[in-house]
């Protein structure tokens, strides 16, 4: 009886030495992983994803995450080209592209990453003035990433991009950068607003010059209208007039007058001349014809009143 439980503890026992053995053998390797096998501490291959089996206690395996990761720079005190302290962190994305590389290449590569992007950092925001760095975010993450993909590529990594978190002056430089914007939009609000008095000025004698043009024109147009008019009329009255002298004329020749009767018209004529207040009266030269009949009809009246 002793001899058999101490078979039977002993095949149980070799059992589970097996069972761990086995198990200790499978290794799984996941999709986004990559599995470094060293035997006896010298490199043999590299496993990709899925199921695979090694010799325990002799095989060790190492698996190296392939997917995007990222680096956290801490914040750093630079000091950029025109004197100025500015505190300045980052953070860096990246990729392994050979796990062998990366293991057997660098020791420990987030920190290796993260010195390195520090150094880079100081050396680019330091040739930098501090507006420029503050405004050139996008020259700053592609002179960094182009810096340390070319430093890392012996490390079996791709720097995927670079990004500055915050670059922050000191407060007594923030707040003379706030009294300076303040004061440029100032400038730029009397100047919008001087701008808009001009133009409202310029529009305004355009204005008043457009109805003052168009006030003379208006004043011409009547004065030449009534011109027109008075010119009508006067046309219009010598016409008038020219055809009643025309009348008269005519009348006078149809009732074929005597020297007699013009004689009389002529008399009445100088009478009403007279009247008037001119004290000068000028008779035409040739009368005599018209004092011929007056002399007849001086004879005349004599012949009647003998009779």
């Amino acid at each position: 009886m002793p001899q058999g439980f101490t078979a039977i503890a002993f095949g149980a026992i070799v059992v589970v030495v097996l069972l761990v053995y086995a198990i200790s053998a499978i290794r799984i390797v996941r999709p986004y992983e990559k599995g470094i096998v060293e035997r006896f501490g010298k490199y043999q291959h590299t496993y990709d994803s899925g199921l695979h089996f090694i010799l325990p206690f002799i095989d060790r395996i190492t698996k190296v995450d392939m997917r995007e990761n990222v680096v956290d720079v801490p914040p750093q005190e630079v000091i950029t080209s025109d004197n100025v302290l500015v505190t300045v962190d980052a953070v860096v994305y990246y990729e392994a592209t050979d796990p062998v590389k990366l293991i057997y290449n660098v020791a420990n590569f987030y920190l290796a990453a993260t010195k390195l992007a520090q150094t880079n950092l100081r050396n680019v925001i330091g040739d930098m003035q501090l507006d420029e760095s503050l405004t050139s975010r996008e020259k700053i993450n592609a002179a960094l990433r182009k810096i340390l993909d070319d430093a890392t590529d012996k490390w079996g990594v791709r720097i995927v991009r670079v990004e500055l978190q915050r670059i922050e002056p000191p407060m007594d430089v923030t707040e003379a950068m706030h009294r300076q914007m303040k004061a440029e939009r100032d400038r730029r609000a009397i100047i919008l607003e001087a701008d808009g008095d001009k133009q409202a000025a310029i529009a305004r004698a355009e204005g008043f010059k457009q109805a003052a043009i168009l006030e003379a024109e208006g004043k011409a147009r009547a004065i030449r209208e009534v011109a027109e008019a008075q010119k009508f009329e006067k046309i219009q009255l010598a016409e008038g007039e020219a055809i009643a002298i025309d009348n008269v004329f005519s009348a006078i020749h149809r009732g074929e007058p005597t020297n007699d009767l013009i004689a009389i018209r002529y008399l009445e004529a100088l009478k009403a001349i007279a009247d008037g207040a001119a004290n000068k009266v000028f008779l035409p030269m040739e009368v005599s014809g018209i004092m011929g009949s007056l002399g007849g009809i001086a004879e005349l009246f004599k012949k009647e009143e003998a009779e």
